[in-house]
């Protein structure tokens, strides 16, 4: 997060940069009349200039049609009345009963108009005081065909002739505009198809900067060239350098690739277009082709900037791959933004940034240097990045005393940025529950169970046997993990229902493990067949709830022996799943590339590596089997043992071992 001096101070100018700094306006976040429009805020300008004509036509008619017939005066009416040459006359009474008469004559005659000339003319206009039903009488007498306006008429004329147009503009507004925008972002207007779905942050909005990044310290330093190359590319292009048209950041979901894009717009001050991929693909063919087109007209308009497609995977996968051809929609897209990259020259000083969790995937036109020119790997970061990302998500939350910030990051191995996130938002969430002012060290804990374990669920009813049985299931997990060599040591263990499973046993890795080797296989294999054995051994049955145990145990055994080659009989070799289509699914594409013959020693390897980590769980129950029941009753008791409780039972036997008979 910026500064407050850093946020004050107005961006350097630089070289190459088109941007002005804002006016006061804008800099509180006042929108420009084009974002208005482009957004789809603004009235329909066509049906505003079609009620201005509207209105111009009924003054003009108004003030100049109706009144062109010549003026005379009273006298000169009342003497042509009485001569009964006067055959039809209109009457537009005003508010105050004063009058004026438009009448015709059955000839042209030769009458004096109120100024003293005389005229010959069939038309004529008299304002009279005041027209009462006995001056209407007199006309009809006379033979006259009479009308009388009263003066609101014109306002009715008016309203019938605008009305039909601002209820259809109502409606255009209301029905048309809002569903073109139901989706959000920019222009997105309902017969804009091709227009880009982009939505343009400005690099006066752009918060983020590297400060707000931690866990990824050397993609932070690969992309600080990228910032340094936008703020001042006159020092690469000096010696020939060239700045890298694209950026691709792969990593798995929550570990910061959007967070990144962001900050380096942030660093660079420059404005920053995001979208995903998925917003380029749509039903009407070719619309993907013109929004690349339009985004990346755009972006050169405002260059210096940085374009972020998040999930590029959904419109960059590897071409020719789909089932009745590979020339689609999804293809022609693909195929311009490849175009559109190759269009980049060094003085666009525009940026692409892609982001994805499916490197795999995606075609290798588009990974060739010259398109993304740089690949930056963002992982899930280590005990002193999860102690950096911590720090940065608490620096604004009250935390008691007794938090430690490195314990923490210790006790979560495995959990990306996102995740570190949600384990303080939970905390925080559970000590506003308890009306607590601070955070302690006993509302993370809670909240780490949480995440790891699900919530609890403390009203289901749960039968005395049913409960006594979950009971000896962890506590089975519990003492094989407590006397196998290699395993991780047990964090907690509780028979608490906690989301689809009636306990759980949490386990704490010493260290970060990036590589696994054989011995601490087969004691996680050990360790998950723990439960299965305790239920053997105590009530000579077996039941459901070691499903999701047996099925842990045979996928690492099953890799062990297909993919990396642990199988002394079968040897070092890759007995992988074979080749498979990007776009196909794993039944159409599945390829065995062995034989029948070594199909089934591998079902027998499989096989014999989970029945030796049975067989061995079951050896170490029964050699402890008085600290099994201790445990499954402390659990039936408590529900819940930390590994400080573990702990004492099992030296409780150790000493109890120990003493003389």
């Amino acid at each position: 997060m910026q500064n407050q001096n850093d946020s004050q101070k107005a961006p350097k100018a630089r070289p190459g940069n088109r941007f002005m700094p804002p006016d006061k306006g804008s800099q509180q976040g006042e929108r420009s009349p084009e974002k208005d429009e482009r957004e789809g805020g603004n009235f329909p300008k066509f049906l505003v200039f079609l009620m201005l004509a509207l209105l111009g036509l009924f003054v003009f008619q108004r003030f100049f049609v109706q009144e062109t017939a010549p003026e005379i005066s009273y006298n000169q009416y009342r003497s042509t009345l009485t001569s009964g040459m006067i055959t039809d006359v209109t009457v537009r009474v005003n508010q105050d009963r004063s009058a004026l008469l438009i009448g015709k004559l059955k000839a042209p005659v030769r009458i004096t108009l109120a100024n003293g000339t005389v005229a010959q003319t069939d038309r004529f206009m008299v304002r009279i005081p005041g027209f009462d039903l006995a001056q209407a009488d007199r006309l009809t007498d006379a033979g006259v065909q009479l009308k009388i306006l009263q003066s609101n008429d014109d306002i009715s004329n008016f309203i019938v002739l605008i009305l039909p147009w601002v209820l259809f503009g109502t409606a255009y507004f209301l029905i048309f505009r809002r569903m073109s925008n139901q989706n959000g972002g920019a222009n997105k207007n309902i017969f804009s198809f091709g227009k880009s779905r982009a939505k343009l942050i400005s690099e006066f909005d752009v918060k983020v900067t590297f400060k707000d990044v931690a866990g990824v310290d050397e993609a932070v330093e690969e992309l600080r060239e990228t910032v340094e190359f936008l703020m001042n590319p006159e020092k690469f292009q000096k010696i020939g350098g060239k700045i890298p048209k694209g950026v691709l950041l792969l990593g798995p979901p929550g570990t910061g690739k959007t967070l990144l894009a962001k900050a380096i717009a942030g660093e660079a001050k420059v404005p920053f277009f995001s979208i995903s991929g998925a917003d380029f693909v749509e039903m009407f063919v070719g619309v993907g082709a013109a929004r690349v087109r339009d985004l990346f007209d755009t972006a050169k308009k405002n260059a210096p900037c940085i374009v972020f497609i998040d999930e590029i995977d959904a419109v960059g996968r590897s071409r020719g791959a789909g089932l009745g051809g590979g020339h689609d929609e999804r293809e022609q897209t693909l195929n311009q933004l490849l175009v559109e990259m190759d269009g980049f020259t060094t003085k666009d000083n525009v940026i692409l940034i892609a982001a994805t969790n499916r490197p795999d995937v995606l075609d290798t036109a588009l990974l060739r240097p010259g398109r993304f020119d740089r690949q930056v790997t963002i992982d899930k970061p280590d005990i002193r990045g999860r102690e950096a990302i911590l720090k940065i998500h608490t620096r604004n939350t009250p935390l008691s005393e007794d938090v430690d910030i490195a314990i923490i990051a210790k006790s979560t191995p495995g959990f990306s940025g996102a995740d570190l996130a949600n384990l303080v938002n939970e905390a925080a969430l559970l000590a506003a529950r308890y009306e607590q002012q601070i955070i302690t060290n006993e509302n993370f804990e809670q909240a780490r169970d949480k995440v790891l374990m699900g919530p609890e669920r403390k009203s289901m009813y749960i039968s005395p046997d049913q409960k006594k049985l979950t009971a000896y299931h962890e506590a089975g997990h519990v003492l094989v993990s407590k006397f196998t060599p290699g395993s991780d040591p047990i964090h907690k263990v509780t028979i608490i229902p906690r989301g689809r499973s009636l306990g759980q046993t949490a386990y704490l890795p010493l260290e970060d493990r990036y590589t696994h080797n054989k011995e601490y296989l087969l004691a996680m294999i050990t360790y998950a067949l723990g439960g299965r054995a305790a239920e053997e051994l105590i009530f000579h049955e077996t039941s459901t709830g070691a499903a999701n145990d047996i099925e842990k145990a045979t996928e690492i055994a099953r890799k062990m022996v297909r993919n990396w080659g642990m199988s002394e009989k079968l040897g070092p070799v890759n007995y992988g799943d074979g080749h498979k289509e990007v776009f196909l699914g794993k039944d159409y594409s599945h390829v065995r590339e062995y034989s029948e013959e070594t199909a089934l020693q591998i079902d027998i390897e499989v096989r014999n590596i989970v029945t030796e980590c049975m067989d061995n769980a079951r050896r170490i129950l029964a050699e402890h089997v008085r600290t099994l029941h201790d445990i499954a009753r402390q659990l039936t008791e408590k529900e819940s043992l930390d590994a400080h409780e573990i702990d004492a039972i099992v030296a409780s036997e150790g000493a109890a071992a120990g003493s003389p008979a």
